[in-house]
């Protein structure tokens, strides 16, 4: 019996995972057994899945996600060496050292362990940990603070008092930045960034500091605040990073920088704005190394999942995902594209950025200062027998025209536009003079979403609703009609309602939500909605729309994810505020 066959054993032992769960476990892994614990991590709590891998490897378990370690404990093994090799000291008696492993095959981790505690004439006990653990408590060698206090301080003794150099002094300026405590104080902006799960930094001048600030989950949290002085030698690194002029400081600028953390590459798209006195800049992070997820993973379920894999079966047409900056659009585009993605279909894709990296997807960046737009890139990729085309963005009317054409010549287009809801679409692209036959003759299926915060799991718990959101639960709830909420939650009696929230746990950094989930409404272009767009009505009723198909509007599908559990009414409100 082998490893992965003894750790599901222990797992069904303790009533973890169903029989029928482990025989498709066993039947995925025949295929690639490097993928055991991503499997398993879909169903099991991975506390859990390391807590039976500790039994099969005869070590005791703990978690140490939660744990204040000592500077001097820390410190018996480095943390190049922790880093290297997973492996923490998290305790100590005496002479003897307790150390946590998260893989115990590494005998080069037990080794380098070994090794350091003979030197030292200590004894080791080792204990199984999850990678969530041995990441919780390494970040405690280099908090923020303590890495950014020790640049500065090393700033201060090398430069004297800080002042802002002129756009004259550009060369000196260049200088600056490549000196280590700025580059040290970029560095450790950027990697605590990637490591905390932030989609955007923001480095904001004001009158009398710097300030950094990450948004994570779609919040901007201020995450440190640095000298004033500082400000724009920080700028200056970035924009010799990111190959942009440094002694340009009155107009925009946007770049690019690519950088390895963690062993993964990830991409920054850069923005620098003049703002009163200063330069502002955000960096979008962008993970390219990063699959798509699943649909079912970001949130689709029930009829509208139906409704997209029917449509997304279909040879020709367009697929539209709508919604407000930041609402997912190209996460579900790539979800989407993912699956279609099959060895006998040519899928070219124009992206600005490219976001995500499909294996066998041609990906082309485009470049709008080199006239290399949507609508020119387009016009080439007709040309290059494409089955399914991806538009990142429709912004105009020549590439919403050029869209629908080639929708009309046998390809299938998926892309994205800037609207409220999946029926506002119709609209947005009669006022940029689309043709309604044309409209009608392509459009296969419009998704309008917004991202909610989940609820943390590890500290989620049961709330009453105040009684003015439970009445409009209510009024809700009779809308989508509770046969349609049991197709989802087949236990609904429509009289329980419940509710969850995160009471704040370390794990989620008090804030009682971790990750995200789309809400959404997925419309249907069927054949009563095609002869109301030919007959030159470009605002569909609500009521109308729910007459043709079983259709649900964002808010309500919020409302039923707010039953199941995944979010709470206010991220619900807060995301459907406009």
């Amino acid at each position: 019996m082998d490893k992965q066959e003894k750790i599901l054993n222990i797992l069904k032992r303790d009533n973890l995972i169903r029989e029928e769960q482990i025989e498709e476990i066993k039947k995925e892994i025949s295929k690639d057994s490097s993928k055991f614990d991503e499997f398993l991590n879909k169903i099991i709590d991975n506390e859990k899945i390391v807590k039976a891998k500790a039994e099969f490897y005869n070590l005791p378990y703990m978690d140490i996600t939660e744990m204040d370690i000592s500077e001097g404990v820390l410190n018996v093994i480095s943390g190049e060496v922790a880093e290297n090799y997973h492996i923490i000291c998290f305790d100590k008696i005496g002479r003897t050292i307790k150390v946590g492993i998260v893989d115990p095959d590494n005998f080069k981790a037990v080794e380098a362990v070994n090794f350091l505690v003979n030197k030292k004439g200590m004894d080791v006990e080792y204990f199984m940990i999850s990678p969530e653990s041995f990441s919780a408590a390494f970040k405690q060698y280099k908090s923020l603070s303590k890495e950014l206090t020790s640049a500065l301080k090393t700033r201060e003794e090398e430069e004297g008092d800080l002042v802002e150099v002129s756009a004259k002094e550009s060369e000196e300026m260049e200088e600056i930045t490549k000196t280590a405590p700025v580059a040290k104080i970029v560095s450790v902006i950027i990697r605590h960034a990637v490591e905390g799960g932030a989609s955007d930094i923001h480095i904001e001048p004001l009158k009398k500091e710097s300030r950094v600030r990450y948004r994570i989950d779609g919040i901007l949290h201020i995450s440190l605040v640095l000298p004033r002085s500082v400000h724009n030698s920080i700028v200056a690194r970035i924009k010799v990073l990111a190959n942009l002029k440094l002694d340009e400081t009155r107009i925009p600028q946007d770049g690019r920088i690519r950088l390895v953390i963690d062993g993964k590459e990830i991409d920054f798209r850069i923005s620098i704005l003049p703002v009163v006195g200063a330069e502002k800049v955000v960096m979008r992070i962008l993970n390219t190394s990063k699959g798509a997820p699943k649909l079912t993973d970001l949130g689709y379920e029930g009829q509208q999942y139906e409704t997209i894999m029917n449509n997304i079966k279909k040879t020709e047409g367009i697929l539209l995902i709508t919604g407000p900056t930041g609402s997912g659009k190209s996460t579900t585009l790539f979800s989407i594209l993912d699956m279609l993605n099959k060895e006998g279909i040519n899928i070219s894709t124009l992206e600005d950025p490219v976001e995500y990296t499909i294996k066998g997807v041609n990906q082309s960046q485009i470049f709008p200062n080199l006239g290399y737009t949507f609508a020119t890139g387009l016009r080439s990729f007709l040309r290059q027998d494409p089955d399914i085309i991806m538009v990142g963005e429709i912004r105009d009317g020549e590439t919403a025209e050029l869209s629908m054409h080639a929708a009309l010549t046998g390809h299938f287009v998926v892309s994205t536009l800037h609207t409220t809801s999946a029926a506002g679409a119709i609209p947005r692209l009669v006022d940029m003079e689309i043709e309604t036959f044309l409209l009608a003759s392509t459009l296969n299926t419009i998704i309008a979403q917004r991202l909610c915060r989940k609820i943390c799991p590890f500290c989620k718990e049961k709330i009453k609703f105040p009684e003015k959101i439970l009445k409009d639960i209510k009024q809700n709830i009779e809308k989508i009609t509770v046969d349609y909420i049991r197709t989802l939650m087949p236990d609904f009696d429509g009289k329980t309602i419940e509710g969850y929230k995160g009471k704040g746990c370390p794990k989620c950094g008090n804030s009682g939500y971790g990750g995200r989930i789309a809400i959404a409404e997925v419309l249907n272009i069927n054949d009563a909605i095609k002869e109301k767009i030919i007959s030159g009505e470009k605002y569909l009723n609500l009521d109308f729309i729910k007459s043709t198909q079983r259709f649900i509007t964002v808010k309500q599908d919020g409302i039923i994810k707010v039953l199941q559990g995944f979010t709470t009414m206010e991220e619900v409100l807060r995301v459907m505020s406009d």
